[in-house]
C-alpha cells in the first residue's frame, strides 16, 4: 500500500510540468488546442525544417474538420513571420511543372493555379524532421508569390519524382487565441 502510493507519486513527478506560460504559439505541443478565425484545430504533429543557408523552421501540423494545416514560424534577421498553408497536389498547377523540375532541375520562373500567377522568389534546400525524430529528409523547395504579395506556393522535391505543393500565407501571433494543452 505505502510502496503505491510512492510510486504514483513518482510518476507524476516524472510527467513534464504544465506552466501557464507554455500556453503561447510557439510552444504548441501534440496533443495542444488553439483557435483560429472561429474554428478550433488539434495539433497532431511538431515538425521541424532545417536550411541549408541557414535557419530553422518549426511546423505544427494542424487538424480541423478532417483538413489538415501547417503553422509554420520562421525567423530571419531578428524578425519572426509566421504563416498557415495547406498541402495540394501539384497537379493543380497549369502544365506539366513536375515533368518540367525532372527535365530541367528547376521550374519555370512563373507557375499558374486556379488562373492565379505565383512569381518565383527564392529557392533553398533542406532536411524535414517529423514530429521529433532524429533523421531528417532532404528536400529542395522553391517559394512563389503572388502579384498582391498576400499568398505563396512552395513547390518541394523528395528524392527523383516524388512532389509536395503547398499554397498558404502569412498570420499574426495574435490572430490565434484560446491555447489549451491536450491530454
Amino acid at each position: 500500500m505505502v510502496f503505491d502510493f510512492f510510486k504514483k507519486k513518482k510518476e507524476a513527478l516524472s510527467k513534464e510540468e504544465f506552466r501557464i506560460e507554455d500556453l503561447v504559439l510557439s510552444k504548441l505541443k501534440k496533443g495542444f488546442m488553439v483557435d483560429y478565425d472561429m474554428k478550433t484545430y488539434r495539433v497532431i504533429a511538431c515538425n521541424q525544417y532545417q536550411w541549408n543557408e541557414g535557419g530553422v523552421t518549426d511546423e505544427w501540423e494542424l487538424e480541423v474538420n478532417n483538413e489538415t494545416w501547417f503553422l509554420e514560424r520562421c525567423e530571419e534577421d531578428g524578425e519572426v513571420e509566421w504563416s498557415l498553408c495547406r498541402k495540394l497536389p501539384i497537379s493543380q498547377l497549369e502544365g506539366d511543372i513536375a515533368g518540367e523540375i525532372v527535365r530541367n532541375e528547376d521550374p519555370p520562373e512563373k507557375v499558374v493555379l486556379q488562373g492565379q500567377a505565383f512569381q518565383f522568389e527564392e529557392d533553398d534546400i533542406g532536411e524535414f524532421f517529423r514530429d521529433g525524430s532524429k533523421e531528417g529528409l532532404s528536400f529542395v523547395s522553391w517559394d512563389y508569390e503572388d502579384e498582391q504579395g498576400k499568398q505563396f506556393l512552395t513547390l518541394e522535391q523528395w528524392g527523383e519524382t516524388k512532389f509536395d505543393m503547398q499554397l498558404g500565407f502569412k498570420v499574426e501571433e495574435f490572430q490565434f487565441s484560446n491555447i489549451l494543452p491536450g491530454e
